[in-house]
Order: structure tokens, then sequence, then C-alpha cells
């Protein structure tokens, strides 16, 4: 018995010390071992690659057949390199996914992200590679020499779109599509009321015409429409909403490197203003009430504000409709950019996915993505993926480019691919690039977003039920939306560091448990030997 317990302890003590070695590689969401990426002088095309690459389609089967197809062209300029796809449909979806499996060390090669997403990759060490040096690498850059397509060059990709992509000093990601947000309007109610649509759309037009609409008939039903539903103005995205307003006032929201801004002044003042149109049903969000586009198309809805992206929803005739067509209601839909505070100096958001690498220990692996990755922005792949929707192109050379230029011109033809609000959207954003901003990147930037929206979300639903909205009631809103997301463990000395993580990945939990329970296991040994000596 001495002897087994012996060789018990012996292994609890291995076991314990093991689990201790393994521990900060798990607790750290994966810190990995990897040396830092450097660009091969050549790449080997007799060595065969495997590269998996998570993309988004919202279950568009246009656009999976365009990632297909871009896989099986460019395998056929590269045919040593495989390029497996994992759809998805959500982009968190992806970021969790990538969180975990940077835990296990198995990340993909390639995925579809956003910049506020890498920078939460980064903490581990060298998990995603820094693109400076192959973007600009003369053989298997942007336009290099010993590439095997019609590459762009680095100063062919929009300038804006790129620097969303920087983190830091250094780029992290590639822009693949862009959008902005858009007003849809039914002009025809507009007009109806009494109102004249102005060149550039104020939040203060938008606030009174949706006022006006609430009007009722004796019999309960909207002046407006004669239907038991109106929500005149819903936004879709509520983080957006308070993102446009805050930059729009120049207000705090917060630094590159994590300091939280966003409880202020203007903040609680855009929010009591919020409240006064919710209150009376002026006002709605996606969260609340559905899909902006659907109230739209059913006459129900004037001012919708959705990304441009989501144009193909919107209006009688677009191609994708949620709502039976015995509650259509036809009307002219016109397409704006997002109200603002001062139209001589008009803000919008640039959004939309872009593409990181994660690094290998096979440095000829990574530049095996790259390769792909970078073919994602050829012509070809850049104009069919943004006809699916109301994305446009991110460099000059598809933008330019014949093909695209007739594309947007072709509002008469009348089909699908052509959908003239569709169109429209896309030239929004063109004509406004330079009118386009971005919010800080940091760890912990996608909490903040979330937490902007939250903002929204509750003083809306507060006014609608009745609920007393005052200096009391903001200070909690407050203090629950920082403890909710935890903005004030933000580490604000370093744009790509968080106190806390969150929640552990799986492997780390089970690591802590099995470490927890050998301890037990040995100190009841120890105990046990005690008793032993005591009664010998």
């Amino acid at each position: 018995m001495k002897h087994l317990m012996s060789r018990i302890l012996s292994s609890l003590l291995l076991t314990a010390i093991l689990l201790v070695c393994a521990l900060p590689l798990a607790s750290c969401h994966g810190s990995s071992a990897l040396a830092a990426f450097d660009v091969p002088d050549e790449f080997d095309m007799n060595k065969q690659y495997e590269i998996t690459f998570w993309a988004k389609n919202d279950t568009n089967v246009t656009q999976t057949k365009v990632y297909n197809k871009a896989a099986e062209d460019f395998q056929k300029l590269y045919p040593n390199i495989h390029v497996n796809i994992r759809f998805y449909t959500d982009y968190n979806k992806i970021y969790n996914d990538v969180i975990t499996n940077i835990a296990t060390g198995t990340t993909p090669n390639i995925c579809i992200t956003y910049p506020d997403h890498i920078a939460t990759y980064m903490t581990g060490d060298n998990v995603v590679v820094p693109l400076d040096s192959l973007f600009k690498d003369k053989k298997y850059g942007l336009g290099g020499s010993e590439v095997l397509f019609d590459s762009p060059e680095y100063n062919e990709v929009v300038p804006q779109f790129l620097e969303e992509c920087r983190i830091g000093n250094e780029h992290y990601a590639i822009p693949f599509m862009r959008s902005t947000e858009a007003c849809y309007v039914n002009k025809d109610f507009v007009e109806k009321l009494g109102y004249t649509l102005p060149d550039v759309l104020t939040w203060d037009f938008v606030w009174e015409v949706s006022e006006a609409a609430t009007k009722k008939n004796a019999d309960g039903t909207f002046a407006i429409n004669g239907q038991k539903t109106m929500i005149p103005f819903i936004y879709k995205s509520s983080d957006n909403m308070m993102i446009h307003m805050l930059f729009q006032k120049e207000a705090g929201y917060s630094t590159p490197s994590g300091e939280i801004n966003i409880f202020n002044d203007t903040t609680q003042s855009l929010l009591e203003e919020i409240a006064e149109h919710a209150k009376t049903g002026a006002f709605s969000t996606f969260k609340i009430s559905s899909y902006p586009a659907n109230f739209l198309n059913a006459g129900q809805c004037i001012f919708a504000i959705d990304s441009t992206a989501g144009s193909t929803w919107m209006g009688t005739k677009a191609p994708n409709i949620d709502i039976s067509k015995d509650k259509l209601v036809d009307f002219e839909t016109v397409v704006y950019p997002v109200p603002q505070f001062d139209t001589s100096d008009p803000k919008m958001i640039s959004q939309g996915p872009s593409i990181c690498l994660f690094n290998k220990e096979d440095k000829g692996e990574v530049l095996a993505s790259w390769l792909f990755a970078s073919y994602l922005l050829t012509n070809d792949v850049q104009i069919a993926y943004s006809e699916t929707e109301g994305y446009v192109p991110v460099t000059t050379k598809a933008q330019n480019s014949d093909t695209y230029r007739e594309y947007l011109a072709g509002r008469n033809i009348g089909d699908d691919l052509h959908y003239s609000v569709k169109l429209d959207a896309c030239e929004l954003l063109i004509s406004h690039v330079s009118d386009t901003f971005v919010t800080p990147v940091f760890n912990g930037s996608t909490s903040l977003r979330n937490a902007a929206g939250e903002l929204i979300e509750n003083v809306t639903k507060s006014a609608r039920r009745k609920q007393t909205i005052d200096e009391a009631y903001y200070e909690k809103l407050y203090a629950d939306t920082t403890s909710l997301y935890r903005l004030d463990q933000i580490d604000k000395t370093d744009a790509v560091t968080i106190k806390d993580l969150g929640k552990l990945p799986n492997t780390a939990v089970i690591l802590l448990v099995s470490l927890a329970v050998s301890w037990v296991l040995i100190g009841t040994y120890v105990v046990y030997r005690q008793i032993r000596k005591k009664k010998a």
C-alpha cells in the first residue's frame, strides 16, 4: 500500500508540474510560440499547400458562387495550393471560433473579419501576420513581378480603406469590400405630409417629419398610411447611430489607445432627444421592432437606415423582400447619406469586411495564403462580389474599370443585378469616400461599440415603457453599461492589450480544474500519511 501511494503521489506531482507548465499557454488565450513572419525569398511551386479560408456570405448563394469561382480560378494558376472554404453567416461566429482556435493553435489561414476583432486576435504573440512587408514585396506583393495574376498595385487600393486596416503602426488586414450606412426614404410619404426633401438630410428634419407621421385618425389608424402600424424612423444599427451622432458632434467616444470617453454631456443630450421621439412612437430600432426594410416596404416607415450592403432589400421592387406581396406598398425610394448635424461638413462611417492572415510555422504556407488573399483584390473578384449587394470595390483599379462603370450605368436595364436603389447606394459611398471615418481600433473596441448601441436600446425601451428618465437613470445606465461590457477593464496604455480577455477557452478551464483536483489529492495523501504516523 505504501509503495502504491508513493507511486500515486509521484504521478500527481508530475501531472501538477505539466499542468503548471501548460497553463500559461491556455490562460493567455493561446499565446503563440511562432516566430515573427518574414517573406520568403522564393515560393516553392512544387510543394503542395492546403489552406483554409473562413468566409462570410449572408446566405447569399451568388456570393458563395463568387468565392468558389475565385478559389477554382486561383487553383488553376497555382495548382499546388488547395483552398478549403468554410462559409459563415455571422461575423461574431467567425470571431468566437477564431478565439477558440487561437487557444488550440488551429486557426484558419485566412478569415473575413473586422479590425476590431483583429485587435483581440493580436493578444497572442505573432498570431496575426503584419502585412506591410507583404504589401510592398517586389516579387509577391501587390503588383509583384512573380505574381501569376493581374494584381492591383499598392497605390491602387483606396487609401482611406487601407488606412482602416492599420492597427498601431502596421497594417494587419486587407480591405475586401466597403459599405457605409444610408437612409432609404419613402419620398411619397414625405411629400404627402407637406415636406420637400432637402439636398442633405438633417437630424432635425428627420425628427420633425417623423413626429408629423405619428398623427392618427379617429379610428386609431395612422393618417399617413391608413394602417394600424407606423414607425416613421427605424435605425438598423443602434451602435452606428450613436457613433454617427458623436462623431458628427465631435464629441468624445474613445482614443486610439483605448481611453473611454463616451459617457459625456453630449451623449446624454443625444439620448434625451432620442427618448423623446421614442416616447411618441416616432422612432425605434431593429432590435426592438425588426428589420427597417420590412416596415419601409409595407408603407409603415418613412426613414429606414441600414447599410448600403442592405440596399437590395429596400423598396417595393427590391430583389430581396421578406414580406408577402400583398403587404407591399408602391412608392418612390430615394437614397440619402445618414442625417447630419452640420450639412457643410458631412460625416459617415466606413465599414465592411476585411481579410487577415494567421501565422504558421511554415512560411511558405503563409505566403500561399497571402497569394490567395491578394487574389481576392483582382477586378474579377471585386466586381463580381460588389454586384451581389451594395458593396463598393476597394481598389481604384476595379472602380475605374470599364466593366464596373458600365455596371453602375445600367439603371435602365431593370433586372435584379442593376436594381436602381442598389446602384444609388454604391454611388453614394463612392462620391463620399473623403467624408467617411472609422472608429479607433484597440482590444476592447468591439465592446465599446456594443456599449454605444446598448445606450440607445435601453433609453428607447425605457421611453416606450413610460419609465422615468432622469439624472439618476443615466447614472445607473452608464454604470450598468460599463459593467456589462467591462469598459473599466480596458488597458489604456496599450492599443492591443486588455486586462481581462473575458471567458477562458474550454481547454484552459479543463487545465485549471485538473490542477485543482491534483492538489486536492496531494493534500489528501499528505493528511493520510500524518494520520498513519500518529497511529504508529
